[in-house]
């Protein structure tokens, strides 16, 4: 089958590399723009374009999707099925429109469960204990679709937005093969998407701000669901400071007050329980264990991370 790819990070690649496993025809792959990225401004390529180039795979990267030489360019390919996999960009009903067998999506949730751009980082952020992947024949909606294929799997305690997009990408490829091939057999029935919907909106930098006067267990999950990007924060002593990982722990305290310090335990209140961290990061320097953090400064019983730099 003539297939034409649409897919940015890495969560896409194995989904990428799995139509090539399967035999499928990939006539081209379509990515977002490269972008400048870090001090140096160096110009980087998305991961599915790497993997793209490497593989010898026709790249395109327009800027605007709905263009109408791009959308004649991709015309001009006839591609017999669109799969997208983490694009980035609403697909205008012009492209929905080409593909004889249609546009299929493999999104991260279990829709109509968290629809939208982080759905991964959404179901940590909100304690979820299971979730899963979707495949769904695409419309002119955010993810609303006729369900295909749905797989579940665990979330577990230790799982952040990370670890668990590489477990979710590996689900995704799988179910896009069987997908496909349940589509070219005429044996998948679409159905229609039940159930209230809820949302998954994109993070911002300022997302990952810790509200320390949420639960330890809420701030537990919103560490989990802010790592690796943008990272769950707060300051001491003026000094930005990343929150990496963390624990629950008994007891009760003032929330964003450190109520226990030990040479290898830094404990912080909240608005109920307590956290432990565990893992941090401080400008300028990579992760590292809270022990490490502690040596050679003064951190004292009864001072404060503060939500904001204080005035």
């Amino acid at each position: 089958m003539r297939v034409v790819f649409f897919g940015t990070p890495a969560f896409a690649v194995p989904s990428l590399n799995a139509l090539i496993e399967s035999e499928e025809e990939i006539t081209a792959v379509v990515t977002q723009i490269d972008k400048k990225k870090g001090r140096d401004q160096k110009l980087s390529f998305t991961p599915v374009k790497e993997f793209s180039m490497r593989n010898r795979i026709r790249v395109l990267q327009p800027a605007n999707i709905k263009d109408h030489a791009f959308i004649e360019e991709l015309s001009a390919i006839k591609p017999e099925i669109i799969v997208v996999v983490a694009y980035g960009k609403i697909l205008p009903l012009p492209i929905l429109r080409l593909p004889q067998y249609g546009c299929i999506n493999v999104h991260a949730s279990l829709l109509p469960k968290y629809r939208g751009a982080a759905p991964i980082q959404w179901a940590l952020i909100k304690g979820e204990k299971r979730t899963g992947v979707t495949t769904i024949f695409m419309d002119e909606g955010l993810d609303t679709g006729d369900i295909l294929l749905q797989e579940e799997t665990e979330i577990a305690d230790e799982d952040n937005s990370e670890t668990l997009s590489k477990k979710l990408s590996e689900i995704g490829a799988d179910l896009l093969v069987k997908t496909i091939k349940g589509l070219k057999e005429d044996s998948i029935k679409p159905i229609p998407q039940t159930g209230i919907p809820s949302f998954a909106p994109p993070l911002k930098k300022e997302n990952g701000r810790i509200n320390w006067s949420k639960s330890a267990i809420e701030i537990f999950n919103f560490v989990r669901g802010m790592y690796p990007w943008p990272c769950a924060y707060c300051y001491f002593d003026q000094e930005r400071i990343k929150i990496v990982r963390v624990k629950v722990v008994k007891g009760s305290g003032i929330p964003g007050r450190i109520e226990e310090v030990t040479k290898e335990e830094l404990v912080v209140g909240t608005g109920e329980g307590m956290i432990s961290l565990v893992e941090i990061q401080v400008a300028g320097k990579k992760s590292m264990a809270v022990s490490s953090f502690l040596q050679g400064r003064v951190v004292k019983k009864g001072s404060n991370f503060n939500e904001e730099i204080p005035e």
